[in-house]
């Protein structure tokens, strides 16, 4: 369990770093728009994304 874990952590970080790898400027101007958004946007984005993964958990697990 640890191991997938872990695995399931580095994977993230891979995913979460290729944006700012590939397109920098895309990257900035992404997180520029998100400091517009208010407490309750961002916690939708954060409940949606949860979600969805979740969903996804389920479906290939």
């Amino acid at each position: 369990m640890t191991t997938t874990l872990l695995l399931a952590f580095a994977l993230m970080l891979v995913l979460e770093g290729a944006m700012p790898f590939i397109a920098p400027a895309a990257w900035r101007e992404t997180f520029r728009r998100l400091i517009q958004f208010s407490d309750g946007q961002i916690r939708f984005v954060g409940l949606t994304s949860m979600l969805i993964g979740l969903v996804l958990i389920l479906i290939f697990s």
